[in-house]
């Protein structure tokens, strides 16, 4: 019988360059949005800035969740204010606004998959 050994390869997994919470988090938005359920998207964009500011791998991400997080705060103030408003965020987003949320949450989203990790 011949001995054969296989020679053992060593991979190496790349360091990750964010936490999973935040990558979700990023997909979440646009699709909850574009659901129908902008109200439950509030969740994912408050992941987001707990991860820019508690994750030192995230840092470089702050200014882009921070347009995120306005981006969506604006139509959620403009509901929760407004007199006599729709009952749901979702009915009560202007295309406009649809359209600003998901435009930035992408940016974020490319800007999490592009970035070089330190």
């Amino acid at each position: 019988m011949s001995d054969t050994t296989r020679p053992t390869v060593h991979t190496t997994a790349a360091p990750r360059r964010a936490p999973m919470s935040a990558f979700i988090s990023a997909w979440a938005v646009p699709i909850l949005v574009l659901g129908e359920f902008a109200l439950l998207a509030a969740l994912p964009v408050v992941v987001l800035i707990v991860a820019t500011l508690r994750d030192a791998r995230m840092r470089s991400m702050r200014w882009w969740v921070a347009a995120l997080a306005v981006a969506y705060a604006t139509p959620l103030a403009v509901w929760l204010l407004r007199p006599g408003s729709a009952e749901s965020l979702s009915k009560d987003m202007s295309p406009f606004a649809i359209g600003v949320v998901v435009a930035v949450s992408i940016a974020v989203i490319a800007k999490l998959h592009t970035r070089r990790p330190r």
